[in-house]
């Protein structure tokens, strides 16, 4: 049917008011899963320090009646060290934009600081469970904080081919396999018989998307029984039985996917040398400005209670 003449449409009227959302939507992820899970300290210096200790390997024990006494070496407990790290986000905004009516917030700055500082904590995850080596920095150089995959030794499971996969341990960073395996429960069950032999509990398996999802399909979900509603499908699996106790499967967007931390969170913390600050910058025009800082460092304060199956294809 033909549209009446002269017919006053919205397509020229010039008088018609905004229909924009006083919901800002954004659904950028900002789960820290690891920073969540682990203790907090106090660093004192920029290179954070602490002891590690063993006891000796459980021997035969029997001595004769009336012997004399042959003492034992004394070995030194062994110390390591991780430096802090700075990082920042920062906010400038215009005089006249702070002023505004904002659809969304009453204020552009409280909106973009209270953005920033979930992307700074993001930031922070990425090195905390990262793989890029401790350094001192200099003049014109940041320090870096080793992350967990360079403290990571004594319980890895690794792939192979050229390069082969190895990890330096003491915060330097390993070296990736050349030859990628997928994640199997054969490689995931080592590794956790590996942790408690080395006197370890771990109680969390965290990894990557793509793996969680394989972890959730290992043979031993065939045979499990449950109650579900009729009208669900339990595709997922969050906790793991192994022999040597329970632990809880989470997953990471922020990890590496390649790999799979099997981990005791007591022995790991983050320390801050200055926990989160907002600063205010000095004017010098028409903005006003912020950072926020924040300078830390990661504690393994014994890796041997944790472990990690390496080098997993991600597909």
């Amino acid at each position: 049917m033909a549209i009446i003449a002269n017919t006053y449409e919205t397509y020229g009227a010039t008088g018609r008011r905004e229909d924009l959302s006083n919901t800002i939507y954004n659904i950028a992820p900002s789960d820290t899963p690891f920073m969540s899970m682990i203790g907090k300290a106090k660093a004192t210096n920029t290179l954070a320090e602490w002891q590690v200790d063993s006891l000796d390997a459980a021997a035969a024990n029997a001595q004769k009646e009336g012997d004399d006494f042959a003492f034992d070496a004394v070995v030194a407990t062994t110390r390591l060290g991780n430096y802090t790290q700075i990082s920042r986000k920062t906010v400038i905004v215009s005089g006249s934009q702070q002023a505004g009516n904002n659809a969304g917030r009453d204020s552009e700055m409280a909106y973009q600081l209270a953005k920033s500082s979930k992307a700074l904590k993001k930031d922070m995850e990425l090195a905390l469970t990262g793989k890029v080596a401790k350094a001192v920095g200099a003049s014109n150089t940041a320090r870096t904080l080793g992350g967990m995959e360079t403290w990571l030794t004594s319980n890895v499971s690794r792939g192979g081919g050229t390069p082969a996969g190895s990890g330096a341990g003491n915060g330097a960073a390993p070296v990736d396999a050349g030859t990628k395996r997928a994640l199997t429960e054969a490689l995931l069950k080592t590794v956790i018989q590996s942790c408690y032999t080395s006197g370890g509990d771990p109680s969390t398996v965290m990894v990557g998307p793509v793996n969680k999802g394989k972890i959730s399909g290992f043979a031993g979900r065939t045979s499990a029984r449950q109650m579900i509603e009729k009208d669900a499908i339990q595709g997922a699996a969050h906790l793991y039985s192994s022999d040597f106790g329970e632990l809880k499967i989470i997953p990471s967007r922020l990890s590496r996917e390649q790999s799979c931390f099997v981990l005791d969170p007591e022995f790991w913390k983050v320390a801050y040398y200055r926990d989160f600050k907002q600063e205010e910058v000095a004017k010098t025009g028409d903005a006003i400005k912020r950072a926020l800082l924040v300078e830390y460092t990661l504690i393994a304060a014994n890796e041997a209670a944790s472990g990690i199956v390496a080098d997993c294809t991600i597909t």
